[in-house]
């Protein structure tokens, strides 16, 4: 192996040494050489240590000195040698990382001219990896691209081909000496020295060029062609096994070479300073990657590059087992050497005679007691001190160490150094579990204070021994010392000086304890432990203490009794008290050293003693019954005495026998009452299925652009399992039961069954092809959003590189490659969801979830929410508190006899894995467990009790039921050698004692499909009744009733569902190897299910109820009145079956379970509202029907309703898996109840899942989370027991950090919290078999449906009204013309009925046909009752316009302002006109964005606004609209449709919003872009008219100013586009409608209308000929049967709204009332048609209007103006006017809108003659308001030459004025007739205006007025209230 060292020099290394020192002596000025001898044998091995617990500026100080230490004291080096010398093979502690300058390396300056720039090479060209990914680099045959590091250019890789034979191969080995290598920048070739090459590629180092230093990474090409960094090239030998050379690589007995004893293993250069946090890696499992590079070299990744491989500095023996997996470097031979170094895997310990040194690490100077500082001063200094080591220190182990005494004792680094460790080493382990808590870390002050602590240097070394003592005596006898727990202990030591320090106001230095009653004191503690703690206090060294230690036990005699501990401790006078922790329990020492194992290791070890025939010894042990009998001999017999029968399967005693093949032929008689589960989603799992999409919604709301909603339409997703074939087809059950492919449309219905396996992959090797595809689908659908469903998301954590580096199990790191890949992480149509029961691993420091993107299981509060419940989730919490029900039976149990059993074994075979001899007196306990049972009584008392019970429950289960159904027992058993030596043990058992019809026994295996024999399957068939002829189990739920054992094997449970029938879980093989909290908790999780409330016994408050949900099982009995029934879904047939209600638990899974007829609509205020409210997925339970849950976004509407609930055909849901002793089977509900499992644990769990005192959380949780994470520090405070699982959560983000190996380590060059999440991904954590499946599957399909409702609007659909007042208009006009005629068009009468549904309320204008309409008197509505709009859902086109919630890539320029450029980028402008309605100066701001300026004109100063640019009539230019839009909003910043980028197509477009003054900041915010017109602050309270009628007038003074600067330019007054558009910002949608003509034997033509965009419309329009003689052009309303109508005509003279193009010009004398609140426009309308100007409305198109629920013209809330007390009930309208000058309550709101409401309310009071009587209007002169439904008002203009309806004959029934002007006069009024008792109200501005008025136009002629008739509104006297005075004609 490579070159290999086996005990004499070989010449090769010899050479190699020679050829070094000579090469040093050639290059080196300054130095001498180092001697050949030394460099052979004193290579200095050890991996710098950074302590990081050090302050800053020593860890700089760290990173210069690397403080390496050679032993021989006779080598003067002189401080620079130390370090060039030392330095040696180190890979990255460049020097130039220090701070300080770098001692430089004497090169040979750079030729004359040539280029010295870092990352090019001498002849200028580029060498940096970044410049040349792309490039196609010529390379010569037998050449490889690798990456250099320079050191002053650390964030870049220099490319360089390099022979490959110069190169290591993948172990290390092989590389030529020497170097050859060219420059791929210039092409020069044929370097034959590292060093020339590395001056001609400018390395600039400041240490000797070494290939092995400087070479870093293989470089290699992806599949898109880019040269990217590749593995580290490994320079020393990884010594990582390699599959084929597992079996023999480990070595645990020390067997296998008996010569070994005499050698020499490196002893332990630990002082405390030194002892990086390497060891904060879960107890004793140390990795040498972790050491050699973790915190080393200051967290560096360079994952097993050449430090990796030196031997540990702190594990001082070969440790069995720990070169296996990724564990680097303790299986070597022979010394370390100077390239090659590492021994070869072949023999795992050296040969004899070799010493094996590391150096012992002696500061020069001792430092304070309390370790105030943890590096010595020395070390300041710059000087180290190689220390010669003293003869005392090394410890030589006994030979047959093992043999003679059985134990191999373990051990435990304490503080100090420890010795070397000579001769039979392999009978020795190290561990460094507790070295950690001595190392007490500098904390900072923050973490202090929450630890309560004044210091972290609080406990001197005394007082850590006694504290150690103190903590191993009070160790039970079957408990082993645990870190965790260790560490609290010194936290409340710590905390309890704090105390004292405070209240007794005394340092520290008081409290601790003198070195010399330091060995009494420890002697007095250790008095009481019986004999179990040994005290060795020396003098000299430690050596002492351990050798003494070591001597007594090798001598020791059989029948004296060991201490189970021997500290020993150094009480030296020059170096202080140092000790060390000596194990030699036989339980406690095995315990310890397979702790140490990860479960990969300790797995291959297994199979190593299997597959070496280690245990034949204990096979044969176990050949003979307990009894003495051979069991094959026994078994024989039996099947001879049976013959050819067999005991039959079911339906009878074991005692009855029949025919093989009867046996065959018997199938149940009657169908049994079997609880299958069908796949339903309950309402927790609906709950966290919203919770998961709410979260989804808060990422899109975020605001960082990372995932954009609006952008897609459809969902899509894939499900990555583990290597377990039966999750992947319980997955693939999931999937298909619940209909999901269906729903979300990917799948047909036929074909969904098969496809669904597209849908969920394996992470074996093949999931590379299969992921690619799936990315492929990613990247060509970016409209559809993916999500990555990672299942089991805890299992392989192992990070890609490592696990390619470190030849590992081939699945090893393959989440990694794809959850974690670049097209993953950077897909913005990619969701990635982790689902995990046990998630610690991905809670670390470097996590890259977010703690805000988890979503946790929802927790029930309150005992009343689980009473809802029929069933409760039974999980680790309860099954610790179940311990205190003090039933008879518990449910978690602890087989005391099999221990006993076990440790008589474990002292017999000392060499051998606890685990198979636990597992091979398994498999003789339950084999003679069943032959007690059927033959042999005699061996009864040689079965544990718990064994003999379960086999009896097995075996007599079947024989009492007629169908034969039974019970389950899981027996698991990791190893899957063992596994299936178990198997095979067992079926040979059973069958020859003839049960193989009882029961079934299958090996679960996780690599391979279940196989059930076939008449079994057959039994299953007939169970089930209605599978298909090839059916066949696949998962362990299709096993429901089937008695039978399943060997579950493989290194981790994966979340497979067990059925009902599973009783017990077996996991006494589950001990002391598993110490990690995931690793412990997930074996007790196969056990978790959801059970009957009725099995739960005890006080049910005592449970904690945490983390419940409904149970997976049927709760059909739910009674109708506990659950509100939802009757719109479709009763499905479990409830027809079972004759209950059809309650939630029933519904099977309905797409759209319950569609909301009523259409109704929450509002949806972002992504966050659309998610809680917009998304119906089921009825609910205990919600009152008066909530808004139904308010959801099923406009998919009924007909997905029954898409999937037809399709799962619910069978009977009675839970019967277990019955109470005693009942039949009929019995009521109550009885059969689903009972939790029986979990039968080994010593070491049951100790650590059993409630501590004082009833803290199951001491499991404290552990170490998982395997691959480590702990922080030390010191942190406990994990409580009430912390929810977000705290945990939270708990570990803070106290816990990923370990090398782990996919999350290195955030390269980025310090500890600035790590970057990844925005999309979310993590779904909940108990294990809580329904998390369901979950996300639920997940998926209510993302669907949000989507779908994003892609929705609802608009409103309601057919026109007063469609029967219509004049009809003699002129004909052809369908077919695209714009009116003007000639024909002003002929047309204008129809004054207002047809606008919105107005339905509105009183109806009178025309001749009106006077004709019968009013029914019985049409009494209450307007406050105003019936609900009908709204439709319609899909969004590309032409709406939106809200600001739309993102997408082509508007987003429309929409923000570049970040850099913040929104003082608009700038403001005052603009002032005087207005002859207002008579006064009015001014408006316009917030002009930079980007917008070209659309005003600036004086020359470029600082005043002029005026806003217009175009010409004349201009065309498709790209652009004329008319400036204005759109008036209020309210609606958010959700107002202002973004009109798609609806104008892109082009170019004057877009205005007005806002009123107190929203401009809001407005602005969300929208930067846009053009601001804020009006004055005098109208923040006013109504919609003021907004328009300022518009209009602002649009006039801007068309005069246009005209003027045009006409300066020669363009003709009339010329100027007179033009603007007014729109509401609630359009969404505009259609145009075409109307095909039909064949002759149709009725009449059939319309069809289609999307266009509102610049079409608007093109079309402004295209209309002769267009400057109409006044207003607008369109018709949208509604659904605008299409069906027969045929209209394309233009009507009508009112129009919403949207329309306002001629300015000609409407400059009409204006908007600016006061009015409500029918501004109906008002405005009536005046310029009685202006005889014309009004257009094409009926071709239409628009659509958005029913947005915030905002607009909404409602004063009218309130008393001074508040007497909240609770006053509603001001009626009636009372908002008031007596002038009466104690009337005064209101706070506007006069003007109380006047209008007070006007729509009072009809009765105001004008009785009128109510119902058409034929006798109101008369309105000037204006139109709205006096009530009930009544018609005749409007009629008082301008001269005005176009008024036809009065005659008509008389009028009241009179209404409304601040009328002088048009109107006495003699107007004489022309009109009324009748007697007419009623007359006079509205005018105040109270002398109002008797002016009445005296100016003589009515007191004809109309009587009383005092007690005047009236004002109800506002105070500095609101201005209006006055009116009423009156009767004469």
């Amino acid at each position: 192996m490579g070159n290999s060292y086996a005990g004499q020099l070989k010449s090769a290394r010899f050479e190699e040494a020679l050829h070094n020192s000579i090469e040093a002596s050639l290059r080196c000025s300054s130095v001498v050489p180092r001697p050949i001898f030394s460099q052979l044998y004193l290579d200095p091995d050890q991996p710098p240590f950074l302590p990081e617990d050090v302050k800053p500026k020593v860890e700089e100080l760290d990173k210069e000195l690397v403080h390496r230490y050679s032993q021989n004291g006779n080598l003067d080096f002189s401080a620079n040698q130390t370090v060039n010398e030392m330095e040696d093979e180190e890979e990255d502690e460049d020097m130039s990382d220090s701070s300080s300058p770098p001692i430089p390396y004497s090169q040979k300056p750079a030729p004359e001219g040539s280029c010295t720039t870092d990352g090019f090479c001498q002849a200028g060209k580029d060498l940096r990896l970044v410049s040349l990914c792309m490039e196609q680099i010529d390379i010569p045959a037998g050449f490889l691209l690798v990456g250099a590091k320079s050191p002053n250019l650390p964030e870049h890789i220099l490319v360089c081909a390099v022979d490959k034979r110069f190169l290591p191969d993948d172990h290390g080995k092989n590389a030529l000496l020497g170097f050859s290598g060219n420059c791929i920048g210039c092409g020069e070739r044929g370097f034959r020295y590292f060093t020339e090459f590395s001056n001609h590629i400018n390395l600039k180092l400041t240490t000797q060029p070494k290939k092995q230093k400087h070479l870093k990474y293989y470089l290699v090409r992806s599949s898109q062609g880019v040269l990217s960094k590749g593995p580290l090239i490994c320079w020393k030998d990884s010594s990582v096994f390699s599959p084929a050379k597992s079996s023999s690589a480990i070595n645990l007995s020390g067997t296998q070479d008996p010569s070994r004893n005499k050698n020499i293993v490196k002893p332990l250069a630990l002082s405390v300073q030194l002892v990086g946090k390497t060891f904060a890696a879960a107890p004793l499992s140390l990795r040498a990657t972790d050491v050699a590079n973790g915190n080393a070299n200051g967290g560096r990744n360079n994952v097993l590059s050449s430090a990796v491989a030196r031997p540990m500095p702190h594990l001082t023996s070969p440790i069995p087992g720990c070169a296996a997996g990724d564990q680097a470097s303790m299986s070597s031979s022979g010394p370390p050497k100077k390239r090659h170094r590492g021994w070869s895997p072949g023999s795992p310990v050296p040969p004899p005679g070799l010493a094996v040194p590391v150096p012992a690490i002696r500061p020069s100077t001792r430092t304070e007691p309390l370790l105030s500082v943890p590096v010595p001063q020395s070390m300041l200094t710059g000087i180290l001190q190689p220390q010669p080591i003293l003869a005392g220190e090394t410890v030589i182990v006994p030979e047959n160490l093992l043999n003679n005494s059985g134990v191999r004792p373990v051990i435990l680094i304490g503080y100090g150094t420890l010795p070397y460790f000579y001769g039979n080493v392999g009978d020795i382990v190290v561990s460094p579990l507790l070295v950690n808590c001595y190392k007490i870390p500098q904390l900072e002050n923050k973490d202090l204070d929450l630890l309560g602590l004044t210091s972290s240097q609080l406990l001197s070394v005394e007082n850590m021994i006694l504290l150690t003592i103190q903590y191993l005596v009070q160790l039970g006898p079957d408990q082993i010392p645990l870190r965790e727990e260790f560490e609290q202990i010194m936290l409340k030591a710590m905390q309890e000086f704090t105390l004292r320090e405070r209240s007794l106001q005394i340092s520290a230095q008081c409290i601790s304890v003198s070195p010399g009653q330091l060995p009494w004191l420890a002697r007095l503690i250790a008095s009481v432990s019986r004999d179990l703690v040994h005290v060795v206090v020396t003098q000299n060294s430690l050596a002492e203490g351990i050798s003494e230690t070591l001597r007594s036990l090798n001598e020791m005699k059989h029948h004296q009794k060991l201490p189970d501990y021997v500290v020993a401790i150094c009480a030296s006078k020059i170096r202080g008290n140092e000790f060390c922790v000596v194990v030699l329990g036989q339980y406690q020492s095995r315990a310890l050293a397979e702790s140490m194992l990860t479960t990969s290791e300790f797995l291959k070890e297994i199979s190593y003693e299997l597959i070496t025939g280690k245990v034949s010894f204990l096979a044969s042990h176990f050949k003979n019954t307990s009894l003495g009998d051979d069991l094959d001999k026994l078994l024989e017999k039996m099947l001879q005495q049976r013959g050819e029968s067999v005991i039959i399967p079911f339906n009878g005693d074991v005692s009855e026998c029949v025919s093989s093949q009867e046996a065959i032929a018997m199938v149940s008689t009657q169908e049994p009452d079997l609880d299958v589960d069908t796949f339903q989603i309950y309402q927790p799992q609906l709950t966290v299925a919203r919770k998961l999409l709410s979260q989804v919604c808060a990422i899109a709301d975020s605001g960082n652009q990372s995932l954009d909603l609006g952008h897609f339409s459809k969902v899509d997703f894939i499900v990555i399992v583990p290597r377990s074939e039966v999750l992947v087809q319980q997955t693939l059950q999931r999937i298909r039961q619940s209909g999901v492919l269906v729903d979300l449309g990917l799948e047909d219905n036929g074909t969904a069954y098969q496809r669904a396996e597209k849908y969920v992959v394996r992470l074996d090797n093949e999931i590379q092809t299969k992921f690619e595809v799936f990315m492929k689908r990613v990247k060509q659908n970016p409209y559809t959003l993916f999500v990555l469903v990672h299942d089991n998301a805890h299992v392989d954590l192992t990070s890609a590189i490592s696990s390619s580096l470190s030849h590992g199990e081939p699945s090893h790191g393959l989440a990694d490659r794809v959850i974690n890949c670049r097209e993953v992480l950077e897909a913005f149509n990619l969701l990635v969801l982790q689902v995990s029961s046990f998630p610690y691993a991905l809670q670390t420091q470097q996590s890259r979830i977010s703690s805000s993107n988890e979503v946790h299981w929802i927790q029930f509060d309150t005992v009343d929410d689980a009473a809802s419940e029929d069933k409760l989730y039974f999980g680790l919490n309860e099954y610790s508190k179940s311990l205190q029900w003090g039933v008879t039976s518990p449910l978690l149990r602890c087989d005391e006899t099999f221990e006993k059993m076990v440790n008589t074994l474990l002292e017999r075979y000392p060499r051998l894995h606890s685990m198979v001899i636990r597992c091979y007196l398994l498999i003789q306990q339950y084999s003679q467990a069943l032959m007690a049972l059927t033959t042999m009584a005699s061996l009864r008392d040689h079965s544990t009790p718990e064994t003999l019970s379960i086999m009896d429950d097995l075996i007599t289960s079947p024989g009492k039921d007629k169908n034969g159904c039974g019970h389950m027992l899981v027996i698991r058993v990791p190893s899957v050698q063992l596994a299936m030596l178990a198997k095979e043990r067992l079926q040979e058992v059973r069958d020859k004692l003839g049960l193989q019809y009882r029961f079934e026994i299958l090996l679960g295996n996780p690599a391979s499909e279940l196989t059930v024999a076939k008449h079994f399957v057959t039994r299953l068939k007939a169970w089930r009744g209605n599978e298909q002829d090839d059916w066949i189990p696949r998962t362990y739920q299709d096993l429901e009733g089937l008695p039978c054992i399943v060997i579950l094997t493989g290194k981790d449970p994966l979340g497979e569902t067990f059925p009902r029938s599973l009783k017990y879980c077996d996991l006494r093989l589950i001990d002391s190897s598993y110490l990690t909290r995931t690793a412990l908790e997930q074996e007790v999780g196969l056990a978790c299910c959801y059970v009957s409330k009725e099995a739960i016994r005890g006080p049910i408050v005592a449970l904690d109820l945490s983390e419940k949900e409904h149970e997976k099982a049927n709760g059909s009995e739910n009674d109708s009145d506990e659950l509100l029934i939802d009757l719109d879904r479709p009763q499905s047939n479990s409830s027809a079956v079972t004759g209950t209600s059809g309650s939630l638990a029933d519904n099977g899974v309905s797409s759209s379970s319950a569609a909301d007829k009523s259409q109704k609509q929450a509002p949806p205020l972002s992504f966050q509202t659309v998610a809680h409210s917009s998304v119906d997925e089921g009825a609910y339970p205990a919600f009152t029907a008066g909530e808004t849950l139904k308010q959801e976004c099923d406009s998919l509407g009924n007909q997905l309703a029954s898409s999937t609930t037809s399709k799962l055909s619910s069978l009977s849901s009675v839970s019967q898996a277990f019955r109470w002793p005693g009942h039949s089977a009929k019995d009521s509900r109550a009885l059969r109840a689903a009972l939790p499992r029986i979990v039968i644990l080994s010593k070491a769990a049951y100790c650590l899942l059993s409630s501590q005192k004082s009833g803290n959380l199951p001491s499991s949780s404290s552990l170490l989370p998982h395997a691959d994470v480590a702990w922080l520090s030390s010191l942190r405070p406990l994990l409580h027991k009430d912390m929810s699982s977000e705290e945990q959560s939270l708990y570990y983000r803070q106290w816990t950090t990923a370990r090398q190996h782990h996919a999350d380590f290195g955030g390269q060059g980025e310090a500890s919290g600035l790590r970057s999440f990844h925005p999309r991904r979310l993590l779904l954590t909940g108990p294990p078999q809580v329904g998390k499946t369901g979950s996300y599957l639920q997940f998926l399909r209510i993302l669907f449906r949000m989507l779908i409702r994003l892609l929705e609007v609802d608009v409103y659909d309601e057919e026109e009204i007063n469609a029967n007042h219509t004049e009809s208009s003699e002129i004909t006009q052809s369908s077919n013309d695209h714009w009116p005629d003007i000639e024909t068009f002003s002929k047309m009468s204008f129809d004054l009925s207002v047809h606008d549904p919105k107005y339905r309320t509105i009183s109806p204008v009178y025309t001749e046909q009106l006077s004709r309409v019968k009013q029914e008197t019985s049409k009494e509505t209450k307007p406050e009752e105003a019936k609900k709009r009908e709204t439709v859902s319609m899909m969004l086109t590309k032409y709406a316009a939106y809200n600001t919630f739309h993102h997408c890539e082509q508007c987003h320029q429309y929409m923000d302002t570049n970040p850099a450029a913040q929104v003082s980028d608009s700038t403001l402008h005052a603009f002032t006109f005087s207005s002859s309605m207002l008579g006064e100066e009015v001014q408006l701001h316009f917030i002009i964005p930079k980007s917008k300026e070209n659309h005003f004109v600036f004086s020359k100063q470029g600082k005043h606004l002029e005026s806003m640019r217009l175009p010409l009539v004349s201009d065309k230019n498709l790209n652009a609209v004329k008319s400036p839009i204005f759109t008036p909003s209020s309210g609606r910043h958010e959700h107002g449709l202002l973004n009109l980028y798609h609806a104008m197509e892109g082009i170019s477009h004057l877009h205005l919003l007005v806002v009123k003054e107190y929203e401009m900041p809001l407005y602005r915010k969300y929208w930067p872009n846009h053009i601001m017109l804020v009006l004055p602050g005098m109208f923040n309270n006013a109504g919609v008219g003021a907004a328009r009628f300022l518009i209009k007038e602002l649009s006039y003074h801007n068309l005069e100013l246009e005209r003027n600067r045009l006409e300066e330019l020669g363009v003709k007054r009339q010329c100027v586009w007179p033009f603007i558009v007014v729109m509401d910002d609630s359009c969404v949608l505009w259609n145009i409608h075409s109307v095909h003509e039909q064949s002759s034997q149709s009725l009449e033509p059939e319309g069809t209308s289609k999307n266009v965009s509102l610049k079409s419309v608007l093109q079309h329009m402004e295209a209309t000929p002769k267009i400057v003689h109409y006044a207003i052009l607008g369109v018709q309303k949208w509604n659904s049967k605008l299409n069906a109508r027969s045929t209209k005509a394309p233009f009507s003279r009508c009112h129009v709204r919403d949207f329309i193009l306002l001629n300015i010009d000609l409407t400059q004398n009409v204006q908007y009332d600016l006061n009015r609140y409500f029918c501004e426009d109906v008002d405005f309308n009536l005046r310029t048609n009685s202006s005889g100007l014309l009004i257009c409305r094409f009926n071709n198109f239409s628009v659509m209007k958005k029913h947005i629920q915030v905002g607009g013209q909404k409602d004063f809330i009218v309130k008393p103006k001074i508040m007497v007390s909240d609770s006053l009930a509603p001001i009626m309208p009636l009372q908002y006017v008031c007596a002038p000058d009466s104690e009337h309550t005064l209101l706070a709101a506007p006069s003007q809108f109380l006047l209008e409401k007070f006007l729509q309310h009072a009809t009765y009071k105001l004008f009785p003659k009128a109510v119902h009587n058409f034929k006798n209007p109101v008369l309105a002169i000037d204006c139109y308001l709205n006096i009530g439904l009930e009544v018609a008002i005749c409007y009629v203009s008082s301008r001269p030459h005005s176009v008024n309806v036809n009065c005659e004959g008509v008389f009028f029934s009241g009179l209404l004025l409304y601040l009328c002007d002088s048009f109107v006069g006495a003699d107007l009024l004489k022309r009109f007739r009324f009748l007697k008792g007419a009623t007359l109200c006079v509205i005018c501005q105040d109270r002398s205006s109002l008797r002016q008025t009445i005296v100016r136009l003589e009515l007191e002629d004809e109309w009587q007025f009383r005092l007690r008739d005047e009236f004002q509104t109800a506002n105070s006297s500095d609101d201005k209230p209006l006055y009116f005075l009423t009156g009767r004609h004469i």
